[in-house]
């Protein structure tokens, strides 16, 4: 079910990265529920009178977007990063989170997650770290998301190669605010409860 190339060659890497990603991982099984679906909606702001969200017998009862992190939060975050060195997990920080969505997202499904070492960067005292994931319907193949997520490892850096890495570009077009008084503000707040309804669909 594998789409992804066995590993992403790149001549000016390292023979320590090289050799990072030649180590391919074995694919990853999720698999989630309208329950989850709903506890995600609720975990980033959706509420009880938004039915759409918080009703799976809604006629337009569906996953918000950045739903699509979540079924492969597992592989990406279980690459192996141990060949870096002085590696400490204590000094990782999430830098960057990329999803582009493929195909209407399914409101329960069991997926496959095929994940890939996609980049790394020496930056002198740290080191960058891209990974990608595709996540499949398991039943169809149906390709759902691909996501990319860079963490930065402060101190482990100075094994050579690249330091500066392929620049994606703009994920939209520049939007410049015009220089008046807004039509509208609206202001948000946050539940005490969200935090932990977030946390319940990625555990």
């Amino acid at each position: 079910m594998s789409k992804l190339p066995a590993v992403f060659v790149d001549p000016e890497d390292s023979q320590l990265v090289a050799d990072a990603k030649k180590q391919v991982p074995k694919d990853e099984d999720y698999a989630y529920t309208e329950r989850d679906v709903i506890l995600y909606n609720l975990g980033i702001g959706a509420t009880e009178q938004e039915l759409q969200w918080t009703y799976e017998g809604h006629e337009a009862f569906g996953a918000l977007p950045t739903f699509g992190v979540i079924p492969q939060f597992g592989a990406s975050s279980g690459v192996p990063l141990g060949w870096l060195p002085n590696f400490n997990p204590a000094k990782l920080l999430h830098g960057e989170q990329y999803l582009s969505i493929k195909a209407p997202i399914p409101t329960e499904a069991k997926v496959v997650n095929t994940h890939r070492l996609l980049e790394v960067l020496d930056k002198g005292k740290a080191a960058s770290v891209s990974t990608l994931v595709q996540t499949r319907d398991k039943d169809t193949g149906q390709l759902l998301f691909e996501n990319q997520a860079t963490v930065i490892i402060r101190g482990a850096g100075g094994f050579g190669g690249k330091r500066t890495g392929a620049d994606r570009g703009a994920a939209t077009a520049a939007n410049v605010p015009p220089k008046r008084a807004p039509d509208a503000v609206v202001e948000e707040k946050t539940t005490s409860t969200q935090a932990a309804l977030y946390r319940d669909p990625i555990a």
